[in-house]
């Protein structure tokens, strides 16, 4: 049987909701996401408050689990909603190559050791939920999406993504340039014709924006979600030009003269995921820019 489904009759071992015997295991993963054991304690706290002390009746049949009879989707989306809450809040500026946000170095001796809670803080929230439910507690992506609400395939993308950036350890999927570059055009289009409404549908509804310390003096503060990730570009990108970014599609401002900012996209199924708001000086000598 799948193991996504369960049997038309449930076996007497199952008709209490499991929780607590798995409690350790749900405190793993919340810590894992979450990088403190305050906050994946009480995570997993306000799970266990709204828990069902048994399960509903189950159609005849082989049927899809609901994320409600799965303890570890039900932690993974309230770790995801505190993540959220976190990136929107964020109190430093975002450093692109300094992935440590507490400033500490990387002792591991073992590069395929899982990086400590820290490491993880450059990643969005999705990119996080994915790559430590898949890679540090083998999570199968099939499971992994409908917390995500996104596909499949999607959620691998992301895991790779942040796979990626932590360990630099395996290639990214090729880019779909023309179809980056469409997307990055339709939201100058509408950025320059200040058409709210066309910009936020461009915008995944978790996108984030990072913006690193000089960005920041220049008006583009770090946000999250469609509304406020554009309002916080929208000056800037209305009088951009189209660039390349390291090989990825991009807007660099202002339109003339050499770039005093520049704007990296990460696209995935058609939509904006995350804006990467670039000023320092140092930061745009890393980057290859194609004007």
């Amino acid at each position: 049987m799948d193991e996504n489904t369960v049997p038309a009759t449930l076996p007497e071992a199952f008709p209490a909701a499991p929780f607590e015997e798995h409690r350790p295991h749900l405190r793993a993963v919340a810590y894992r996401l979450l990088g403190t054991f305050e906050e994946a304690d009480e995570a997993v706290e306000d799970v266990r408050r709204t828990w069902p002390a048994r399960l509903p009746p189950i159609a005849p049949g082989p049927v899809p689990v609901p994320a409600l009879y799965d303890p570890t989707e039900a932690v993974a989306r309230a770790c995801l909603d505190r993540l959220r809450s976190r990136e929107t809040h964020r109190e430093h500026p975002w450093d692109p190559w300094d992935p440590w946000a507490s400033g500490q170095p990387d002792h591991r001796s073992d590069p395929e050791e899982p990086p400590p809670p820290t490491a993880l803080d450059g990643l969005t929230p999705p990119e996080r939920l994915a790559f430590v439910l898949h890679d540090e507690f083998s999570v199968p992506y099939e499971r992994i999406a409908p917390i995500l609400e996104r596909t499949p395939a999607a959620a691998r993308q992301l895991a790779g993504r942040a796979r990626y950036r932590l360990r630099e350890a395996e290639e990214m999927p090729a880019p779909d340039l023309p179809r980056q570059r469409d997307v990055v055009a339709a939201f100058l289009a509408a950025a320059r014709s200040g058409d709210a409404a066309a910009a936020h549908e461009l915008l995944d509804p978790d996108v984030v924006l990072r913006t690193d310390a000089t960005a920041e003096r220049t008006g583009s503060t770090a946000a999250h979600g469609p509304g406020a990730v554009a309002e916080a570009i929208a000056r800037q990108v209305s009088t951009a030009r189209k660039a390349l970014v390291d090989g990825a599609a991009g807007l660099a401002w202002p339109a003339e003269g050499d770039p005093r900012l520049v704007f990296a996209f990460t696209v995935l199924e058609d939509r904006i995921t995350a804006i990467d708001a670039l000023s320092d000086a140092d930061h745009l000598g890393r980057l290859k820019l194609q004007l």
